[in-house]
């Protein structure tokens, strides 16, 4: 079995909290105590945790290109309750959800954090009680490393400036229904908001 099949069965197993050979579950969980109890939410890491997963969405270990993890809050946002009277059904402060996944919203911090680099891809590596952690896997643009790089060296163009905030990351175009062409997605072509001024 190769190295990166391996890591990727070990992973799974993680995940799922299978007992074997080794407690997979305990593993996990202290894993993810380490990833809690790390001050910042945005990490930068001298090499991606599952390293398999990394490498299928694009990871070098190169000169220009590293990986961040991201802690983001679970569950819907917060809004103030209103003050004045309402049933409880009209109060419209609970399960309130925003028009972007958690991992989208991932990807813009890690952004905002490193804005001299682009969002190539991002990947889920564990959640717990509060929180969801991803790592986002990000290039310097201007190194010339990435420039001479044939399969990077894209990402350099100017129409690729600011992907994650403009939903042209793979997360971001999930998020927006541009995965999937059935019927029911037509009017989120080319965007809701152009759709709407179609009217």
């Amino acid at each position: 079995m190769s190295y990166s099949k391996f890591v990727k069965e070990t992973f799974q197993k993680e995940f799922s909290g299978e007992k074997g050979e080794y407690d997979y579950n305990r593993l996990n969980k202290e894993r993810l105590i380490g990833f809690r109890k790390e001050k910042d939410s945005v990490v930068r890491l001298e090499k991606p945790t599952n390293l398999p997963r990394a490498r299928t969405l694009g990871y070098k270990a190169k000169k220009g290109i590293f990986a961040v993890r991201v802690r983001v809050r679970k569950g819907s946002g917060t809004k103030t309750r209103p003050s004045r009277g309402r049933r409880p059904k009209r109060m419209g402060f609970t399960k309130l959800t925003r028009r972007k996944s958690i991992q989208v919203m991932a990807e813009a911090r890690a952004s905002k954090k490193y804005p001299n680099c682009e969002v190539l891809n991002s990947y889920w590596i564990g959640e717990d009680g509060k929180h969801k952690y991803f790592e986002v896997i990000l290039v310097d643009v201007s190194a010339p490393e990435i420039k001479s790089d044939k399969d990077l060296k894209w990402m350099t163009e100017k129409q690729h400036k600011g992907r994650s905030e403009r939903g042209l990351t793979s997360a971001g175009k999930k998020s927006r229904g541009l995965k999937s062409k059935r019927k029911t997605t037509h009017k989120n072509r080319p965007s809701r908001r152009a759709n709407e001024r179609k009217a």
